[in-house]
């Protein structure tokens, strides 16, 4: 898994936050524990999450 910087993660759609966020999670679980996969893995999901904050919810 790519780490997603805040940068790219504000150019992309909300859905394509919420289909990387879900990448990043099947990522992180399938990653051995301790490894740097998973740790990027998990901070990506942090990013998205923060990304996905700063938006105004749909109506």
């Amino acid at each position: 898994m790519k780490l997603v910087t805040r940068f790219e993660a504000a150019t992309l759609s909300t859905p394509e936050l919420y289909g990387l966020r879900k990448e990043a999670f099947i990522a992180f679980t399938a990653a051995p524990r301790g490894s740097q996969e998973r740790r990027e893995a998990l901070v990506t999901m942090q990013t998205i999450e923060d990304e996905l904050a700063t938006r105004a919810p749909g109506l």
